[in-house]
């Protein structure tokens, strides 16, 4: 044994040397971890061979060893952490020699390629990277963040701590929009940087308010690390779950958990939106209560107003607080009452399969026993209640095919139990309103005729829909009829939107604030899934940065406007009418709206293609997708030398020892609290990147593989990965800072500065340890 050491406890000290001499090489990192695994597979394979690198392993062939056996301990859970007093027996770390290693290296790495790179079922969420990457680099380049400082500078810059507010205000904006770390640092460290120095901030809360309100895009959604951290848990998550329904006996997870092992990038999406608010208001929290603190060291700055027009505070709560909340609590309490709600006649072919047992009863004594430990005795009794039930019925009932008659009278049933106005109808009303009222309090002393206009229209709009357009009515006539309170609206939201461009808060913010809203809106909502979501941001990103680029050019916008109306056109035309025109009937109102989609739908790609020239002759796009090309390269070029590493550790068994060590405890809770300290201490000289591709599928077999829930799980990680930014000495967003700070910054000041948010980011911890509710709560509500 070489210094005493066990021959795989080598091997992973020659890896991690390996990888940490690669990183400080100042090799490209993507290389380097690549690198490092073929350099620590020749040094392990000469040791080997050499006779230094000798592995402890249990003896099989034992008395001890077969008596536990035979008392009913699974073979997979002995090892030597658990049972140190079983005799061993030395092998070599390779026992069948390193040229077989090797080759079995070789064929895996390929696979793995093939199956998370190349054309596995991941490859099409991994596309999302691309998508949200180019996104998030357009929006930065289009200057977004310097308006944004500006305008929430003037909001809570004459609050103590105001600018430091405002800086984290901005960062959990961005965070939502770009969700690039390395840009909105930079950003904000050359525009907030110096006006915070400028009005005597003292450089420690400065810098450090900056680092880490750029490290927010982390866990915010669209969280480019959520998107790589989903994809790789869902697949350990499915297969520990399998592997643990089968050491209880059961056939599948399925059968075992009473429900799939699943868990998707989109779940993970509305399990990190609570999180990732919660750290940025501990974030403004601290900045707020170090000036109440040292108010000479952040002080209230006077910025200037962000409206030009006077505004009371009894028009300023009437308009901005007491409308837009009147008019949202009234529809949901028209829903309440059945008067706002579905229209929807669509009635199933076939009636409802007979509901199920909640549990299957129908399993091994085993499984059932290890059934009844993990959902309790009660549950089990219900479960068998139930199928007894289904049984005395005849058996589980069968879906039938309905009749023509019996489709006919359930359509008659829906129609008169369906409310007078639809939901979309409503909802589309109700934006109209909210426009208006609004814009009636940015500008209160202005002619009120346009707006009150657009409120008759309104009312006019949800009047007709009661008294003229039933649930059966068709779409076309639905369309005829709101025609003109539909024009009414729309005119006095024109005139509204003059108004609101008046208003700096709300001419900076409602762009991009409509775009986070389709985006994160489609994907938490469970309209779509995270990679055309992406598409969509990534889209309406270069239509932005381009409306941006003609407004600073004094050109027209026309064409960025309505190409933004088609596409809303083109969605509402999808919505509400069938444009299958291949079918063997086709109405004429279906070719009408298909013609108007499709029309609605080439536009838009005009303007889209409009944007990116737009772009492209004022030297914006190239840079973006040359910028867009190194990330995504970068990420997947990672990915690539990581699973070689990955294998290079699984070979000489590094990756079994590893898990063996964690499931020798007993304690659940005990086994994930050192994954997470690990994780942190590693966070200190690797990248996120690194720690997700190398330490996690290592750990990931056991900390999915028990009874915690899997979203909790991984926000966590995700949550303590965010510090791998802000600890030195390897801290990214340091560096950013570092390279844009001024001379009179020292990396002192910068470390100093960011000591304390680590130490909030510890306590979002403990607080999602103590609390894991506020990960679980708005997916279990989505559900």
């Amino acid at each position: 044994m070489l210094f005493g050491l066990d021959g795989v406890e080598v091997g992973l000290i020659i890896v991690f040397l390996c990888l940490f001499g690669g990183i400080l090489s100042g090799f490209p990192v993507a290389f380097a971890i690549a690198g490092a695994g073929v350099i620590s597979f020749g040094i392990i394979a000469a040791l080997n061979d050499a006779g230094l690198l000798i592995h402890q392993a249990i003896d099989t062939g034992s008395d001890a060893y077969n008596t536990l056996i035979a008392s009913g301990v699974k073979a997979e859970s002995i090892s030597t952490f658990r049972y140190p007093e079983l005799s061993r027996t030395q092998i070599p770390v390779f026992p069948q020699g390193w040229e077989t290693a090797l080759d079995r290296n070789v064929s895996f790495i390929v696979n793995r390629i093939n199956e998370r790179v190349l054309a596995g079922q991941s490859i099409e969420t991994l596309l999302a990277v691309l998508m949200f990457v180019l996104m998030g680099i357009t929006l930065e380049r289009s200057k977004i963040a310097n308006d944004l400082l500006t305008t929430m500078a003037k909001v809570f810059g004459p609050l103590p701590g105001g600018l430091a507010v405002s800086v984290v205000v901005v960062g959990a904006f961005l965070a939502a929009s770009t969700g690039i770390v390395g840009a909105t640092v930079v950003t904000m460290g050359l525009l907030s940087l110096p006006t915070m120095l400028r009005h005597n901030y003292s450089p420690e809360i400065a810098t450090g308010v900056i680092a880490a309100s750029g490290t927010l895009g982390q866990i915010i959604p669209p969280s480019i690390v959520i998107v790589l951290l989903g994809t790789l848990a869902g697949d350990l998550y499915s297969v520990a779950q399998e592997n643990r329904a089968i050491a209880a006996g059961c056939s599948d997870a399925l059968t075992y958990l009473g429900e799939p092992a699943v868990v998707s990038v989109g779940t993970l999406f509305q399990a990190a939106l609570l999180p990732g608010i919660m750290l940025a208001l501990l974030y403004a929290l601290y900045a707020f209560g170090y000036a109440l603190l040292n108010p000479s060291k952040a002080p209230a700055v006077e910025m200037g107003r962000a409206n030009d027009h006077v505004i009371t505070r009894s028009e300023a709560f009437t308009w901005f607080i007491g409308a837009p909340v009147g008019l949202i609590a009234g529809v949901i309490l028209l829903a309440n009452v059945g008067i706002v709600g579905s229209q929807d006649l669509v009635v199933d072919s076939f009636t409802d399969r007979g509901e199920s047992a909640s549990l299957r009863t129908s399993v091994s004594a085993e499984c059932q026993t290890a059934m009844i430990e993990l959902h309790g005795q009660e549950a089990w009794d219900a479960a068998l209640a139930e199928q007894g039930t289904i049984e005395a019925a005849g058996g589980q009932q069968e879906s039938v095919k309905l009749t023509d008659d019996q489709i006919a009278e359930l359509k008659v049933e829906k129609e008169a139990s369906a409310a007078p106005i639809g939901t979309g109808v409503a909802i589309i009303f109700l934006l109209f309103a909210l426009v208006l009222a609004v814009a009636r309090g940015v500008a209160p002393n202005a002619d009120p005729r346009p707006l009150l206009i657009g409120a008759f229209g309104v009312v006019l709009g949800l009047v007709i829909d009661i008294a003229l357009i039933a649930p059966s009515s068709s779409s076309g006539l639905t369309v005829i009829l709101l025609l003109i309170p539909l024009v009414l609206a729309f005119n006095g939201c024109r005139a509204a939107a003059g108004r609101l461009a008046q208003n700096d808060i709300i001419r900076v913010v409602f762009p991009p604030l409509v775009l986070i809203v389709a985006v994160l809106g489609s994907i938490l909502g469970g309209i779509t899934n995270p990679t055309p979501a992406a598409a969509l941001g990534a889209g309406g990103a270069i239509m932005l940065a381009a409306y941006r680029k003609l407004r600073d050019q004094d050109r027209s916008v026309r064409v960025i406007i309505w190409s933004t109306f088609a596409i809303i056109l083109a969605i509402l035309i999808g919505i509400n009418f069938d444009l299958r025109i291949n079918s063997d009937s086709v109405s004429a109102e279906t070719v009408v709206a298909f013609v108007f989609a499709y029309a609605a739908y080439l536009y838009a790609m005009f303007g889209l293609l409009f944007a990116c020239w737009v772009l492209f002759t004022s030297g914006v796009l190239t840079p973006v997708v040359r910028e867009t090309a190194k990330v995504t390269s970068m990420v997947f070029t990672i990915l690539i030398g990581s699973q070689l590493l990955n294998l290079v550790v699984i070979s000489f068994g590094g990756e079994h020892y590893i898990q063996q060590f964690l499931k020798s405890f007993d304690n659940e809770l005990t086994v994930f609290l050192i994954v997470m300290l690990v994780l942190f201490v590693l966070g200190f000289v690797l990248d996120f990147l690194e720690i997700i591709y190398i330490v996690i599928p290592i750990v990931g077999p056991v900390i999915y593989g028990g009874t915690f829930d899997p979203k909790w799980v991984t926000i966590m990680i995700a949550v303590n990965l965010q510090t791998s930014f802000l600890t030195p000495p390897f801290g990214f967003a340091l560096f950013y800072l570092r390279g844009v700070a001024p001379k009179e910054v020292t990396t002192g000041h910068i470390y100093r500065g960011v000591f304390p948010f680590v130490v909030i980011q510890v306590v979002g911890l403990a607080i999602l340890w103590f609390f894991p509710s506020i990960v679980t709560i708005f997916p279990a509500l989505m559900d």
